[in-house]
Parts: structure tokens; C-alpha cells; sequence
């Protein structure tokens, strides 16, 4: 009985975590008022954040991944076109 419990507990937790919002674990990177940005913050919080010159430049699942393309551009706070 309380295998099956366990079981059933598992289940549950594993649906809950499957079924979350996946967007919300992305990691983008940004050009934000010309300097190179990586942040978990969706665009239209990030154009509230830094104004209007924010631009979406890539998105990613992880942050190392996110910060090695960063680093492709010349680094978080390196300059980019506006």
C-alpha cells in the first residue's frame, strides 16, 4: 500500500513539473540601450526594465548556453547596435 502511495506521489510531482510554464525557466540574451544583456526576464519585461531600445537578440534554454553566446558578441556589457 504505501508503495503504491509512493508511486502515486511521484506521478503527481512529475505531471506538476512537466505541466509549468517552460518559458519562464528561459535564459535571453539582449541588446539593452547598447550593451549586451543576460537575463531570465521575458521582452516585454526587459522593455520595461530598459526602455524601448531592447531588443531580443536569443534565447535559451540554459545560462551557460546564454552566456557563451553573450560572449560571441563581446561579452555581457559589450557594445552592441541599438
Amino acid at each position: 500500500m504505501m508503495k503504491k502511495i509512493l508511486i502515486a506521489v511521484v506521478l503527481v510531482a512529475t505531471a506538476a513539473f512537466w505541466g509549468s510554464d517552460a518559458s519562464a525557466s528561459k535564459v535571453r540574451v539582449y541588446c539593452a540601450n547598447g550593451k549586451i544583456e543576460v537575463d531570465t526576464r521575458d521582452p516585454e519585461q526587459m522593455k520595461a526594465a530598459r526602455g524601448k531600445n531592447t531588443y531580443l537578440l536569443r534565447e535559451f534554454n540554459y545560462k551557460t548556453d546564454a552566456d557563451k553566446f553573450a560572449k560571441l558578441l563581446g561579452g555581457v556589457g559589450a557594445k552592441c547596435d541599438d
